[in-house]
């Protein structure tokens, strides 16, 4: 089965996203932290695969729709999340989903 790791135990680097929904939409005043065991407080933020100016800080409230990752020293890139401007959007969970799993969908427009 699937087992989360927990920050101190990861050995990549991941993109929290607050609040927990995928797909991510810019209308819920979405909060990225970038976890791994790699070097804190050195973070470096990627918006569509340009650096950006907010650098060192683990969180990041994003601004503006596009695909964000985030860089640890020691654990490299996270995998990506995109975050949306839709005017409808069907959400999940953002946490693993496993064959069997009750799931709630919302519906937000």
């Amino acid at each position: 089965g699937w087992c989360p790791l927990s920050p101190t135990g990861a050995q990549t680097t991941q993109l929290l996203v607050e609040p927990p929904w995928r797909p991510a939409v810019l209308w819920d005043r979405v909060t990225l932290t970038c976890q791994g065991s790699g070097t804190a407080g050195a973070t470096t933020w990627y918006k569509d695969r340009r650096r950006l100016s907010q650098q060192g800080r683990d969180h990041l409230n994003v601004t503006e729709s596009g695909t964000y990752e985030c860089d640890r020293p020691g654990t490299g890139l996270s995998p990506p999340v995109r975050v949306l401007y839709d005017h409808l959007v069907l959400q999940v969970p953002a946490r693993a989903l496993l064959e069997g799993d009750t799931v709630t969908l919302r519906c937000r427009g």
